[in-house]
């Protein structure tokens, strides 16, 4: 049990401070509208993830062979990211106004959800690995999964919580162009998944 645990500490743990959309988002919905957004963003997998598992199992696995599944999931994803991008080129200044956390998390539910890598993490990784921990018994299985959303979460909450403490450093030029910084990054994910998706569709 004690190897499936360190497995799910170190594959949570690069996941989560990896960079990708999501850490992107949780870092510019932070510095928009504080921590408490920042961490609505980081709960997204625990919200989207079992589906994602299910998905991934179920669905993909059987159709390996087959590009247009993975091809439409890169198309999404790569549409609603450049979407976020574009919003982060056209800030213009700090918006503090009161933050609605449920629509952060509707928006990181959203990109998670769109966001390949998830899918293609359980169908390499995760899912053989868990079903490697749960033939040693279902505590290790246990093990496995806790210590992985505990730092793939945990390791995005304490950036919103870092972020949202500096945040009145950020009401500057410097700011807006932190976060049109943030946009860019989100386009260059967006071109990246719709370049993966057009190889797929090749």
């Amino acid at each position: 049990m004690t190897a499936f645990l360190l497995s799910g500490i170190l594959l949570g743990l690069s996941s989560g401070l990896s960079p990708g959309p999501l850490l992107t988002l949780v870092a510019s919905e932070t510095l928009r509208h504080g921590a408490r957004a920042g961490i609505g963003v980081a709960l997204a997998p625990l919200l989207t993830d079992l589906p994602i598992i299910l998905a991934a199992v179920l669905l993909l696995r059987p159709l390996t062979d087959q590009t247009l599944p993975l091809a439409l999931i890169h198309l999404g994803g790569g549409l609603y990211l450049a979407w976020l991008g574009l919003q982060g080129l056209r800030f213009r200044g700090a918006e503090l106004e009161p933050t609605d956390p449920a629509g952060s998390l509707r928006r990181g539910v959203i990109a998670n959800f769109l966001n390949p890598s998830p899918y293609l993490f359980w169908l390499a990784v995760g899912a053989p690995t868990a079903l490697a921990a749960w033939r040693e018994g279902w505590p290790a299985a246990a093990a496995f999964v806790v210590a992985f959303y505990a730092l793939l979460v945990g390791s995005k909450v304490l950036l919103a919580l870092a972020l949202g403490r500096a945040r009145h450093l950020l009401r500057s030029d410097g700011y807006i162009v932190l976060m049109r910084g943030l946009g860019l990054l989100l386009l260059a994910y967006a071109l990246l998944f719709l370049r993966e998706s057009g190889r797929l569709l090749a």
